[in-house]
């Protein structure tokens, strides 16, 4: 496939890919235990737990390092960036923690996207 980055090495990812596949995992697994255990809106958990449903779609293309995943995740991790930078500032104690942890893991997965798609080569 033409989308995929080039293997160097054996690797079955590079280093951009690794930090973004961990990023976007650990987004999806904060993101599900902030609004069900750690911090819920509500007592018992919230709708809110829906927001990780656009990261798990995006999963798979990652994993397989296919630029039209990335290139569209770059674009939706950026609301994940916003709440986290929002929730910061009008959140205390746990809930704030947890929204600079937010914050910190959509600018890595941005990041590491962006070195990335840089080092693909143009289809």
């Amino acid at each position: 496939m033409r989308d995929r980055h080039p293997r160097e090495g054996g690797n079955p990812i590079s280093r951009p890919g690794t930090l973004a596949a961990a990023s976007l995992v650990a987004l999806i697994f904060l993101g599900v235990a902030w609004e069900l255990f750690l911090a819920p809106i509500r007592p018992g958990g919230s709708w809110l737990l829906l927001k990780v449903v656009p990261l798990m779609a995006a999963l798979p293309g990652v994993l397989r390092g296919r630029r039209y995943t990335l290139q569209w995740s770059t674009l939706v991790i950026w609301f994940y960036a916003a709440e986290g930078a929002t929730r910061a500032y009008t959140d205390v104690g746990l809930a704030a923690a947890l929204a600079v942890l937010e914050l910190a893991l959509a600018l890595a997965y941005f990041w590491a996207v962006v070195a990335w798609l840089r080092a693909m080569p143009r289809a």
